[in-house]
């Protein structure tokens, strides 16, 4: 389940050698930041420090990280922002600590204790990996109260906390693996490989529910977003010394941008005639005998690249032509 830093770090270094890891204009920064998020700090506070860092308004990011929770934060700038839908929908990989014994109502340590329950007897952990064993591959997970899902168009957790009353539907969700990394009562430390809409802090709760008792989630961290992991992220106080102004903070930061190409490397990869370009460009539909590569027999997205390799437009095969869904303007 762990990530393979050295697969990752290649493709981190290949990315970081092409134009987009040079010092451009600022209108012409875009690519993917990836950033280890402290605790303590909302996603969004990350965004905003990579706006001042970078002086672009354009930045996002790919797949919110609760204050509490530390690790991999995917930060999108400028036109790789329109990749967001790609890189949010990948599996993701945590860290994890549950403390048996004691519920919060937010699920996690930043709560309030609503409950606590005693630990059962001859809890071992072989009965903690077997409660949880029906759980992966995927279940219906009720979302934690306080979430960012929205109903009538707010977000839950603004109703929580004023007191409303939530009650968020079970969606099913992708559990790919979990694995015990150890357990000394009251606390179980996990890994789990999940799919995008998972809630770590729901799966705590569920798996003390299995196992008689209740819990929340203590210490959480986000150690890949496939295929990237945190060992190649950038700290924030890089990102602060940047934003401070420091010239080689600035530096440092915008050749560690990766291209729009990385922030979708797991596209399939076409590149465009002189015809296919302008029709791309356009937004016009792209006819197969003007893409040279290995065609997807699929309706799944690919890459179409200009002759540098360059992210034109991302397409969708219909029939004999490539629908643009997606169009880029990198300069």
């Amino acid at each position: 389940m762990k990530p393979k830093p050295s697969a990752l770090d290649s493709l981190a270094d290949a990315a970081r050698q092409s134009h987009l890891g040079r010092d451009q204009p600022a209108r012409l920064v875009a690519g993917l930041l990836l950033v280890d998020k402290p605790r303590g700090l909302t996603s969004h506070d990350v965004v905003g420090l990579a706006r001042r860092a970078l002086g672009s308004r354009r930045v996002g990011h790919a797949g919110t990280l609760d204050p509490m929770a530390t690790g991999l934060l995917p930060i999108l700038v400028g036109e790789a922002t329109k990749l967001a839908p790609y890189v949010v929908g990948r599996p993701k990989e945590y860290e994890g600590t549950l403390e048996l014994g004691s519920e919060t109502d937010t699920l996690d340590a930043e709560g309030s204790v609503t409950r606590s329950e005693p630990l059962p007897d001859g809890l071992s952990a072989t009965r903690i990996e077997q409660a949880w064993r029906p759980l992966v591959g995927g279940y219906a997970q009720r979302p934690p109260a306080v979430c960012a899902i929205k109903q009538g168009g707010e977000a839950l957790y603004r109703k929580a906390r004023r007191g409303e009353h939530v009650d968020p539907m079970p969606r099913r969700v992708e559990l790919h693996a979990l694995e015990l990394i150890h357990y000394a009562a009251p606390f179980v430390v996990f890994r789990v490989r999940c799919g995008s809409g998972f809630y770590v802090r729901s799966l705590a709760r569920d798996v003390a529910e299995r196992l008689g008792t209740v819990g929340h989630l203590v210490q959480l961290r986000r150690t890949a977003v496939s295929p990237f992991s945190v060992e190649s992220a950038l700290s924030v106080g890089l990102m602060r010394r940047a934003a401070a102004g420091q010239n080689e903070a600035r530096l440092r930061l915008r050749q560690a941008l990766l291209p729009a190409t990385t922030a979708c490397c797991w596209l399939p990869r076409l590149w465009l005639t002189a015809t296919g370009l302008a029709d791309a460009r356009h937004g016009r539909r792209v006819s197969l005998n003007a893409v040279i590569g290995d065609v997807p027999f699929g309706r799944g997205p690919a890459m179409l690249l200009d002759a540098a390799a360059q992210l034109v437009a991302i397409g969708r095969r219909d029939g004999d032509v490539f629908r643009v869904v997606r169009g880029f303007n990198l300069g």
